[in-house]
């Protein structure tokens, strides 16, 4: 199956990204942005160490409309007011793989399909395709057990219940094949995997994490040692569920994916062991960190893995040089961060039914600023919203900077798989449910 030809991104640009010519921009302004008309010219603008600054439109861009009015219940406080209205300004019509022509939290869900938290700022999405999310779902499910035995026989239920399938069809709409799908799913049922097994839901702790996820490591970044101890390090890659799953799935994606992209992964993997650890620290110190703290541990410990290989899962590749630039990075350090607050918040009822205290945004704010747990979770909400703002208006700038056809996909990709992480998260009944505080 060819790949769907994606639709031009719709940014919404500051004067300050206006050097590459009112054409480029008149384009992209009403989604005909013509990428063969920009390709052969310089690829990039020289790198700003600054965002740029909104303060002047350039004629040619129509200005942000006005967020439609939220109808807000009766007594209720300022603080949901300002939820419930959601975010506006520069950006915010964001980059899209297809258009929107309905408000970004219109669509109203029915209850079997799980409500979205209100006031959360999210653009509603079709449907996984169910003739893609069956054959993902058969597949995973296939590898899991007859390749990397990863779970025993009373977790299929647990499994099931992820709806994996339906979350990485749903993350990744242009994936032009299965095999393409197949990696990222792959992926995500191993990281998952891992999380469980050394750190939460199954048999996981704090207490010898680093030793663990090390060596777990070497199954994505390999051990090059001696001829004497090469065959330990290799049987030790089957130890366990977690390493199987990991060696597996990494041997399916490094057949795929370039040396770079490979390298890129594993660099996001890094971080994300990284995150695992400074929480698995503070859980055996009983600290709960403050606010900013914990944001910055989220930085790592977050989804960043995901959205990095989108390009891969397209089937194409962003190059190493674009994708290192700072501007990139912050784009898609944007992006996993507001789909792992998006993740806190739909996990908040779940994680208080846990034994322990499971930290997430809500609980950090909530101890560390002296807020009941409602005023805790609605500033949560505006904390996810600032940082899907933030990501937004960064992405179309990027786009109007950089108008290389790669970068212009990949940051179309990344938006969708955000898309797609909320729509999964919204939908996911048999995982999550939401607290009463409206």
């Amino acid at each position: 199956m060819s790949a769907p030809e994606l639709t031009p991104p719709q940014p919404s640009m500051p004067e300050a990204a206006a050097h590459f010519g009112a054409h480029v921009l008149a384009d992209a302004a009403a989604r005909a942005c013509d990428i063969k008309a920009v390709t052969g010219t310089a690829p990039c603008a020289p790198v700003a160490t600054d965002p740029p600054t909104p303060s002047v439109l350039s004629p040619s861009v129509p200005v942000q409309p006005e967020p439609p009015a939220v109808s807000v219940p009766a007594g209720a406080d300022v603080g949901l007011e300002r939820v419930l209205r959601g975010p506006n300004g520069l950006g915010t019509t964001g980059l899209r793989l297809t258009p929107r022509d309905e408000p970004a939290t219109a669509a109203e869900p029915s209850a079997a399909e799980g409500k979205p938290i209100p006031g959360l700022y999210h653009h509603p999405v079709p449907e996984p395709d169910p003739v893609r999310v069956e054959e993902v779902s058969r597949r995973i499910k296939s590898w899991a057990l007859d390749e990397v035995s990863l779970y025993p026989d009373d977790w299929e239920e647990q499994f099931d219940g992820f709806s994996v399938g339906r979350y990485m069809v749903g993350c990744h709409p242009d994936a032009p094949t299965i095999d393409h799908l197949m990696i990222a799913t792959r992926l995500m049922v191993a990281e998952n995997a891992v999380d469980d097994c050394y750190c939460e839901d199954h048999g996981g702790s704090p207490i010898g994490l680093g030793g663990r996820l090390l060596l777990a490591h070497t199954a994505l970044d390999p051990l090059y040692t001696t001829a004497e101890y090469q065959p330990q390090w290799a049987e030790s890659l089957h130890a366990d569920a977690p390493r199987r799953a990991y060696r597996s799935a990494m041997e399916y994606f490094t057949g795929t994916a370039s040396p770079a992209q490979s390298d890129r992964f594993r660099h996001d993997m890094a971080r994300l062991h990284l995150g695992y650890l400074a929480e698995a620290a503070w859980s055996q110190e009983d600290h709960v960190p403050e606010v900013w703290e914990y944001l910055a541990m989220r930085q790592f410990n977050n989804f960043r893995p995901c959205p990095t290989i989108t390009d891969t899962v397209g089937g194409y590749e962003l190059p190493a040089d674009l994708h290192a630039r700072p501007d990139m990075q912050k784009v898609i350090g944007l992006a996993g961060n507001a789909t792992t607050i998006v993740n806190d918040l739909y996990s908040y009822t779940k994680e208080l039914d846990a034994p322990g205290r499971h930290l997430n945004l809500p609980v950090v704010i909530a101890e560390r600023e002296g807020l009941s747990d409602r005023d805790a979770y609605l500033k949560s909400v505006e904390v996810h919203n600032d940082l899907m703002h933030d990501f937004e208006t960064e992405a179309a700038a990027l786009a109007a900077a950089c108008p290389v056809p790669t970068v212009q996909r990949f940051l179309r990709g990344v938006a969708a798989w955000v898309d797609g992480n909320h729509h999964w998260h919204r939908t996911n009944t048999y995982r999550y449910s939401l607290p009463d505080f409206w």
